[in-house]
């Protein structure tokens, strides 16, 4: 439960600098009176704000500073909940916000939103539309039950109920749905692109496959051809190897031709000097008669005999010439075939040279193209193939959890939403709310059979069975019935212990809508129904009511100032 205790206010709109203080456990009813403007309302306004940061009445946050002291506009409330002491102070210029529990100021390290969510949540555990239906009923900003869209009352019986909760789980749950939607469309979608870029991969190392089958036979074909090739060439080359050697076996008295032929010329070179030194004497003798060296004449028999003794050795000479030159011939002719077969051997070592080279470069690309045979890679395609069917494997792993999520999120939301588990609690209170909402109606002699069914439409049926509707009452009745529902609240949140308060305050409820019979059985009711309860209501029937309350509480403006008389 929460104990109000005391509001406190000052600078706060028609007050001023002096602190305006209220407390709120101090008698079982009180009655505030005033004349229009003296600022009977501002307790609504002060105690709003400093719950919830917002007046109750429709003013906007800049106008609730005093206009003449234009700062330091502050409100204190103080109250107690689950055994500790509590006191909001929230101020304007400058702006304070401040949560103080057991005299200890509450953390505010999050942010104003954070921190006044806080509070609602962990301390006061009402909200501002809770607070209006439960706590405040008046004339100002106050919107009846009955006048509330279907979706509002919904939240308020919720909030009563403490199963709001359940509508936060399920807006979360909405969340969480939507992001597991966004999830298995994308991973249906990767598995789409996996399946079909493993289609594509597969389609792609088949062709490779084809097509290294093809360049594989063709290769062992060329292999076939250029070790055909080989063949030739080394049957070639053995061919002009054997060739060659025989040829030069056939000249192997190259060098000993060679040397009797220089040995022929030598001779014959000698022998020819002979028949020259020979002509020359002969040549002497036939043209001289006398000796030039002893100056005698010479012998004409010598002569004649020395010509003749040397023509005999010049033709004997001769005669060797001519056989010397026979043999030269033979040893010429010799060496012209050794020649030829010379020319023959150096055109057959370069046919061998020649083959020698084809068959080195014809072996290396037979090696070259058996290495690609042998050393065949392994294929990239084949390796992304295993991380793409790893990765679809994975992919449809997380697909099928998340439809499993994806049906537990559906079970979960269908309890969750409004004719789920909230249904279920709705539907046991339903009855207990009817009963109480009659039973006060009764109370105030207003005889009517009021239901509200599980969708919170409400029917009302007179003692004769007539529908009628809300709008179709006088506003007196109309009262009636609102403050009917607000016993009512306040009766199910005590019993649901989740917005019990000590505190309520009735804004001009008896001056325009119930007559002085109403008022009558209104002031009976409450002094039954509120004896745990500090009841305060503002009006301008002071003096009508001013002996039916236990307290009074009179505002006046002294100087525009707003203050409590004396």
């Amino acid at each position: 439960m929460i104990y109000f205790k005391v509001v406190r206010w000052q600078n706060f709109l028609s007050t001023g600098n002096q602190w305006t203080e209220i407390q709120l456990n101090k008698a079982q009813s009180t009655l505030i009176v005033g004349e229009n403007g003296a600022g009977k309302s501002t307790m609504l306004d002060a105690i709003s704000f400093g719950l919830y940061g917002k007046p109750y009445r429709n003013i906007n946050k800049p106008q609730l500073v005093n206009s003449i002291t234009s700062k330091r506009c502050v409100v204190e409330v103080e109250f107690s909940s689950k055994g500790k002491e509590y006191l909001i102070r929230r101020g304007i210029k400058p702006n304070v916000f401040e949560i103080f529990c057991d005299g200890k100021m509450v953390d505010q390290n999050a942010s104003v939103r954070e921190y006044q969510e806080y509070l609602e949540k962990n301390v006061l555990k009402l909200n501002h539309k809770s607070f209006t239906q439960i706590v405040v009923i008046g004339s100002a900003n106050f919107i009846p039950f009955m006048q509330m869209k279907v979706w509002e009352r919904r939240e308020v019986i919720e909030d009563l109920l403490d199963i709001e909760i359940f509508t936060k789980m399920n807006n979360i749950l909405k969340e969480r749905m939507t992001k597991n939607k966004e999830n298995v469309v994308d991973a249906k979608y990767k598995i789409d692109m996996l399946e079909q870029k493993i289609l594509l991969t597969k389609k792609h190392m088949n062709e490779i496959m084809s097509m290294q089958k093809t360049d594989r036979d063709a290769k062992i074909a060329k292999i076939k051809e250029l070790n055909s090739q080989l063949a030739d060439l080394q049957f070639t080359y053995e061919g002009r190897i054997n060739t060659a050697k025989h040829l030069n076996e056939s000249i192997i008295d190259k060098e000993k031709v060679k040397g009797k032929n220089d040995k022929l010329k030598q001779l014959k070179s000698q022998l020819d000097f002979k028949v020259s030194n020979i002509q020359t004497s002969i040549d002497f003798f036939k043209d001289h008669d006398t000796c030039p060296t002893c100056k005698q004449d010479i012998d004409e028999v010598f002569k004649e005999e020395h010509i003749c003794e040397q023509q005999e050795k010049q033709i004997e000479i001769k005669a060797g010439i001519d056989e010397l030159m026979n043999h030269f011939g033979q040893v010429g002719q010799r060496l012209e075939e050794i020649s030829a077969i010379q020319q023959t051997i150096n055109d057959v070592n370069q046919t061998i040279i020649k083959l020698n080279s084809e068959m080195t470069t014809t072996r290396n690309h037979i090696k070259e193209i058996e290495a690609t045979l042998k050393d065949v890679p392994t294929l990239q395609e084949a390796e992304d193939l295993d991380d793409l069917n790893g990765e679809l494997m994975k992919m449809k792993s997380l697909h099928e959890s998340l439809l499993i999520q994806k049906e537990r999120f559906e079970i979960a939301s269908s309890l969750l939403k409004d004719g789920g588990i909230k249904s279920k609690i709705i539907k046991q209170y339903v009855p207990i709310i009817n009963k109480l909402m009659n039973k006060y109606l009764a109370a105030m002699e207003f005889f009517v059979q009021f239901e509200l069914d599980e969708q919170f439409n409400e029917k009302i049926k007179s003692r004769f069975r007539d529908e009628f509707t809300y709008d179709s009452f006088s506003e007196g009745e109309k009262m009636r019935i609102d403050l009917s529902l607000l016993f009512t609240w306040r009766a199910v949140a005590k019993l649901r212990n989740s917005a019990t308060t000590n505190l309520l305050i009735m804004d001009e409820v008896f001056d325009s809508s119930l007559d002085t019979t109403g008022t009558d059985e209104f002031l009976k009711l409450i002094t039954h129904l509120t004896q745990d309860t500090n009841v305060f209501v503002i009006s301008h029937k002071g003096d009508q009511l001013f002996d039916k309350f236990h307290s009074n509480i009179r505002f006046e403006k002294v100087k525009n100032f707003s203050q409590i008389a004396a």
